[in-house]
């Protein structure tokens, strides 16, 4: 509709206009109220709560490898039960690990949206070092940020953890039994996963289940031979194992060399 200059100056556009007036000084007003970026909400503040779970992983309290996976076991027990304890997940803990970590574990698992590992295991900020692929495929920088955990951070346990139904292996698998041509970047995948396609094709039972598991005690095998890794092992100081983690249960199955 054509509005006239005339119009424009009609006592209702007149007012609508200190009506558009008071409202951008009042919203500056209330803007003015907001705190700046950086500034800490008070909800943020520290407040001194306890952390339910056990003591923070810190000033010596580096368990071993036993103590480790003992410790994954139970929470991986209240994760198949329904009984999470959401332990170091506090304001506390946050505090406690800011300044240096010592996790527990280093877990190298897949991608997958159904397998974080913190939740599987019932852990917290600070308690582990994760790292995942598609299908957990292993490669030089994956190698070294495991190789980081187990050096640098001291963590006494890594943990391959494959899964079920993993759709890259299934993917993988479908591909190289049709000899179908894979697109982009999935080819270094399928060709990573090559080795224990291979591994699981004579194996009776279902193919791609195999085939999981084999990916997975090849990886753990080529962490046991890394030459950083090795000494470690030899000392008992650091522990490589594999793991099967079932969708359907949420339990994790211990593959142990």
């Amino acid at each position: 509709m054509h509005v006239s200059p005339t119009d424009r100056r009609r006592p209702e556009n007149v007012a609508g206009s200190a009506t558009r007036r008071r409202f951008l000084v009042g919203g500056a007003g209330a803007l003015a109220a907001v705190p700046l970026l950086g500034t800490a909400p008070a909800f943020a503040q520290p407040r001194g709560v306890a952390d339910p779970a056990r003591p923070p992983v810190l000033d010596g309290d580096t368990p071993g490898p036993d103590e480790a996976m003992r410790r994954l076991v139970e929470g991986n027990e209240r994760w198949v039960a329904g009984e999470l304890l959401h332990p170091h997940q506090t304001v506390a803990r946050r505090l406690a690990v800011a300044a240096g970590q010592l996790p527990l574990a280093t877990v190298f698992s897949c991608i997958d949206s159904r397998v974080p590992p913190e939740i599987v295991f019932d852990r917290g900020v600070g308690d582990l070092f994760v790292v995942r692929t598609a299908a957990q495929t292993n490669d030089d920088l994956i190698q070294g940020a495991v190789e980081y955990g187990a050096e640098e951070a001291v963590t006494p346990l890594v943990v391959v953890m494959g899964h079920q139904r993993c759709g890259a292996v299934s993917f993988a698998v479908d591909a190289l039994n049709d000899g179908t041509e894979v697109p982009a970047h999935l080819v270094a995948v399928v060709e990573a996963l090559k080795p224990a396609y291979e591994a699981a094709k004579p194996l009776p039972g279902d193919q791609v289940d195999n085939t999981i598991r084999a990916q997975t005690c090849l990886t753990a095998d080529q962490l046991r031979e890394d030459p950083l890794l090795a000494p470690l092992i030899g000392e008992h100081r650091v522990r490589v194992v594999g793991a099967y983690y079932s969708l359907d249960t949420g339990c994790v199955e211990f593959m142990l060399p």
